[in-house]
């Protein structure tokens, strides 16, 4: 229901990293990407802490499975459906658009395994940069523009967001609060239900149990309000299945669905 993993060793939607270079790009122009199709068979994308208010009104909040988990807004409940866009990528309705998708095509990568900076990168295959005729140019003079400026300033913060992320798993892991996931549903009129799996939970009565200095300690460092929006984002699975539903893209009830 949840994986998130790529289809090759790069993040989710990047198939190639190439560095932006002032030498190699100095004549190319951004463009806006006019179909997204990326996004057309993605069910599930990361999220930040930072991003938890903001995409709990419209998203289901879980975590994936695996030793590193991370958040994950479910736009669908099953692989390869995203019932917030249609066939070109585009969101068909109101929706909060999780930063992760906005930064693509770009992304802060280490160009050697043991280079202490990151260097701005992006992916050649997005059709999105180029030695276009109309966009916005990269580079002029040799330095970054504007533009560049910006996208480098939003990676950062990307990034830092990430270590934050990082930590609120880690103490999520730390005081055992983490548990495998499981939502039942039941059409009226279904023989079966349909169970999904393959995603982990903050396990409730775990949280309950919680001492109460523990429990001041997270509530002071910020982590038990983003428990609580990604328990109350769960009331959303219910609206997805509705959406996927009226939009014909339930599969038959299975017990142990991928």
């Amino acid at each position: 229901m949840a994986s998130a993993a790529p289809a090759n060793d790069l993040p989710l939607f990047y198939n190639q990293l190439e560095p932006l270079s002032s030498q190699v790009h100095a004549t190319w122009k951004a463009r806006n990407m006019d179909s997204p199709t990326f996004l057309v068979g993605t069910h599930a994308v990361p999220l930040t802490v930072e991003e938890f208010a903001p995409a709990s009104r419209f998203y289901p909040i879980v975590f994936s499975i695996g030793d590193q988990p991370v958040p994950l807004a479910l736009m669908g409940l099953n692989e390869g459906v995203n019932t917030f866009v249609g066939p070109d990528g585009r969101f068909t309705s109101e929706a909060y658009i999780p930063a992760y998708i906005r930064r693509y095509p770009f992304m802060l990568a280490r160009l050697t395994p043991n280079a202490e900076e990151l260097s701005l990168c992006f992916d050649p295959t997005s059709g999105t940069l180029g030695d276009f005729e109309e966009g916005d140019p990269l580079f002029a003079d040799g330095k970054p523009t504007q533009v560049v400026t910006n996208i480098l300033g939003f990676c950062e913060q990307f990034e830092q967001s990430g270590q934050m992320t990082s930590q609120f798993m880690k103490e999520l892991a730390d005081h055992k609060l983490l548990m495998d996931g499981e939502v039942t549903i039941q059409p009226e009129g279904a023989d079966q239900p349909f169970i999904y799996r393959g995603f982990q939970m903050v396990n409730e009565d775990a949280l309950k149990e919680m001492r109460g200095d523990t429990a001041r300690k997270l509530i002071k460092s910020g982590v038990l309000p983003l428990v609580y929006a990604h328990l109350f984002s769960l009331a959303l699975v219910r609206e997805i299945f509705a959406r996927q539903m009226e939009q014909g893209r339930i599969p038959a009830p299975v017990q142990n669905p991928a």
